[in-house]
């Protein structure tokens, strides 16, 4: 289950046509006053990320806006200990008149150039659209949020505790376009499905960096990241934690495509008695009859003809 020390956020991006991209700059009363921020926030427990960067967006610069596409997933440790998993989308506007936050933690929402705003402070995420370095990186400046409330460590009578998850998978082909699946291993959600390699990300790791993990420990391949395909959501109120509680489940998964140059059989390498049973190479037309998990569904219908 995902500590107060995870938050999972969703941001949106827009440029109008002169080349400005419209930013919010936290106020007094924002853990970080007087930086810039791409608009959004964090994800309730149980929404979808691109409900969550609609609602931020409309709360904090009074403007509605549609999500076009999942642009990339970046995570960032804020110097109060916070790793942030944040999904950065592309957005378009739809109506609204812009204005700050009322009583919140935007002082300004306002278009601006990026080089009007190179010397001030502003969020590794703001940096890595304007590509001055990769989030994480030594020359940005860092990001300070408040922390997501702490899940309560004992339920109330009557009440189901609550766990949210940010995971990295991949949709992995060769050059010959056979896809790269891992089975999960029976007494898991799922036991017994072919799914995607992935999982959680890691305490202070980018999700590109730990499907790529992933991928190595549940197969034996070394992949690269070829994009983010998509960002999905699943909320499962009914599931059994790790200690047989029910559990309120809320998953966020980036989908990537991922390539292998070299492949060899697949095998699976990571320690005993871990989630993933066995791996194998399936040729295109063999997928379709599989047991496929929830994530391999939704990655093949995301990726249409990319792997016909």
């Amino acid at each position: 289950m995902q500590s107060s020390k995870f938050r999972i956020a969703a941001y949106g991006v827009v440029w109008d046509s002169q080349g400005r991209i419209l930013l919010a700059k936290a106020s007094a009363s924002a853990p970080n006053p007087g930086w810039w921020y791409l608009p959004g926030g964090g994800v309730e427990h149980g929404e979808n990320p691109r409900d969550a960067v609609v609602r931020e967006f409309g709360e904090e610069t009074g403007l509605s806006v549609e999500v076009e596409r999942a642009r990339d997933a970046w995570s960032w440790v804020t110097e109060t200990g916070i790793h942030n998993n944040a999904v950065i989308f592309d957005v378009r506007i739809t109506g609204g008149q812009l204005r700050p936050e009322v009583g919140g933690t935007t002082e300004e929402a306002v278009w601006v150039f990026p080089e009007e705003i190179r010397d001030d402070p502003v969020t590794p995420f703001v940096a890595g659209v304007l590509g001055w370095g990769e989030p994480g990186s030594k020359v940005m400046h860092k990001e300070q949020q408040s922390p997501r409330p702490t899940p309560p460590r004992k339920a109330r009578r009557g009440r189901k505790r609550r766990g949210q998850r940010f995971g990295a998978y991949a949709l992995t082909t060769d050059d010959s376009g056979r896809i790269l699946l891992a089975r999960i291993s029976e007494g898991y959600p799922g036991g017994g499905c072919w799914h995607l390699p992935g999982g959680g990300v890691d305490f202070g790791e980018q999700p590109r960096d730990a499907v790529v993990r992933e991928i190595t420990e549940e197969t034996g391949q070394d992949a690269e990241i070829v994009e983010l395909m998509d960002v999905t959501s699943f909320r499962h109120r009914r599931a059994i934690g790790p200690k047989g509680y029910p559990l309120d489940w809320h998953g966020v998964r980036a989908i990537f495509r991922a390539h292998v140059s070299h492949p060899s059989k697949a095998r699976v390498v990571e320690t005993a008695g871990g989630s993933t049973s066995e791996s194998r190479w399936w040729d295109p037309d063999e997928v379709s009859d599989l047991r496929q998990s929830a994530a391999l569904s939704d990655a093949l219908r995301i990726a249409g003809d990319i792997v016909t």
